[in-house]
């Protein structure tokens, strides 16, 4: 991959740029009230950002979970959670969502998604975890279309 300037998307229309940062920050606010746990959230805005190639996101999201407490066997197999049997069953619905939300094109939201994430979350829950996706899915997009890279110097910090 190049690493030759690209127009920054956040640069060039700052005002933009801050009400996705300040719709983020209610999202998050509005999953913590509704009971979404935070290590959650980190959990599928990390899944979000390993499928869309966010290099980015994934390390701001690392460091938060690690600073959650998440291990890092968990972080380590996220993206074969299915078979790595570390997860609660509100953990693989979210994830499951996360991907089903992510990868819209692979035949939108299927049922069986939807339905076992409403098994697990209240309507509520549901609403905010699929905001929390949608947010990350948002800056994902940002990050990767700008390019924004991850500089060694500062990831090591």
């Amino acid at each position: 991959m190049t690493t030759a300037a690209r127009v920054h998307l956040s640069k060039t229309f700052p005002s933009a740029y801050k009400k996705l940062a300040a719709l983020s920050t209610e999202v998050g606010q509005i999953a913590r009230d509704n009971g979404i746990e935070p290590l959650l959230s980190e959990l599928v805005q990390m899944r979000a950002s390993q499928i869309n190639g966010c290099a980015y996101c994934l390390r701001v999201h690392t460091k938060k979970a690690l600073s959650l407490g998440e291990t890092t066997e968990r972080m380590t197999v996220l993206p074969s959670w299915r078979e790595a049997g570390l997860y609660s069953k509100r953990e693989r619905a979210a994830l499951a969502l996360c991907e089903a939300m992510t990868l819209v094109t692979d035949g939108h939201v299927p049922d069986d998604v939807y339905e076992a994430a409403l098994a697990v979350f209240s309507e509520a829950e549901f609403a905010a975890i699929s905001w929390v996706i949608v947010s990350i899915n948002a800056f994902n997009r940002i990050a990767v279309t700008s390019r924004y890279l991850v500089d060694p110097v500062t990831a090591e910090q």
